[in-house]
């Protein structure tokens, strides 16, 4: 064990306090100052046993690791043939590899042990919430001075400037709105949606919600709001009554801009649309409706499944009409475009970006 000087102060001082006639206080004393990892809690009980005991210590020996579980297992130990080969492999390097590789693969050709992987791999996502400048101004070591803190300041100083406060501003978590399509077209991508947006809601709850589109539309931000993805997909599915049905994404942006974004949910947002374009009403609407989104929020992102495809072209009628009101098309089949998004929503955040009016294009 790696015990240096400041652990064996430690743990004398521990045991000046708790008695040396107390052995559970001493054991407690010396496990809470001398372990320093977990694999430290074995060789400390096996000393601790020997020193109050006749029985002679085993040592281990130099360069003896004790091999710790990974958080994600690997596939290759699920998938092996038994024969020895992935035994020997490392299992955090085969849990790295197979994290990598699942990371590039698209959701639908995924198989069920894969996508109880990806599903893990979701659950530890921390994606940072999107900020925006406020109104108010804070201390800091940069920015302008601060008169009112300089004065107060040169009061305690007898009059004299001594120290210069200066002040920024502060920041606020900027809104943003999930839009998703669960239709028949988006089912296969409907669960991985889902659970990135709960992972996005658990983030940051009071600046993040949550719709479904589909021949209606319905907000699930409270579902979502559940610290267990199972309960909160499980509340989510039953408050959404129209799951694997048809798309009509203009009558549904209407309702959305006329029940929450006109007033003041999609204002200064970043609005993320996941869909495929298919759509069943009419695509005139659909762009009246995209036209209204964009002017209301800081920025218009829609993520298409297929865009990450090779050989992909916007032709469905959906996305010909909306394409001129988007400020980022991107893809949205796998794990590393959803962070690909991420990194967009945020990007498009910032208050010093100049967000075009036009689309930059396809990702």
């Amino acid at each position: 064990m790696a015990v240096g000087p400041n652990r064996v102060q430690s743990f004398l001082s521990a045991v000046e306090e708790v008695g040396v006639d107390d052995r559970e206080g001493v054991y407690w004393a010396g496990r809470l100052t001398l372990c320093s990892e977990p694999d430290d809690v074995p060789r400390y009980d096996a000393a601790f046993a020997t020193w109050f005991s006749a029985e002679p210590m085993r040592v281990e020996q130099p360069g003896q690791t004790v091999s710790r579980p990974a958080k994600i297992a690997a596939l290759s130990a699920e998938t092996s043939d038994g024969e020895g080969e992935g035994e020997s492999e490392d299992p955090l390097a085969a849990a790295a590899s197979d994290a990598e590789v699942l990371r590039d693969r698209d959701v639908t050709e995924l198989s069920d042990a894969e996508r109880d992987h990806l599903r893990r791999m979701l659950a530890v996502l921390r994606p940072d919430p999107p900020t925006r400048p406020s109104l108010r101004r804070e201390p800091g070591k940069r920015g302008a001075l601060s008169p009112r803190a300089t004065l107060r300041a040169m009061l305690r100083s007898g009059g004299e400037p001594v120290r210069l406060p200066r002040q920024h501003r502060s920041r606020r978590p900027r809104r943003v709105v999930l839009l998703i399509d669960v239709s028949g077209s988006m089912s296969p991508y409907a669960d991985a949606l889902l659970r990135f947006a709960h992972v996005v809601v658990r983030r940051a709850p009071a600046s993040t919600e949550v719709f479904t589109l589909g021949t209606r539309m319905t907000r699930v931000s409270r579902q979502l709001r559940q610290r267990d993805a199972e309960s909160a997909l499980q509340a989510a599915s039953r408050a959404v009554p129209d799951f694997s049905g048809g798309t009509r994404l203009g009558d549904t942006l209407r309702v959305f801009l006329d029940r929450w974004g006109q007033r003041g949910m999609a204002r200064g947002s970043v609005v993320v649309l996941f869909s495929d374009g298919w759509e069943r009403g009419d695509a005139t609407d659909l762009a009246e409706q995209m036209r209204r989104l964009h002017r209301l929020a800081r920025g218009v992102i829609w993520a298409n499944p297929h865009a990450g495809h090779d050989g992909y072209q916007p032709v469905q009628s959906g996305i010909v009409a909306a394409l001129p009101h988007v400020d980022r098309m991107v893809a949205g089949h796998s794990l590393r475009s959803l962070e690909d998004i991420w990194s967009w929503v945020r990007r498009l955040s910032q208050s010093g970006e100049q967000v075009p009016g036009t689309p930059v294009g396809v990702v």
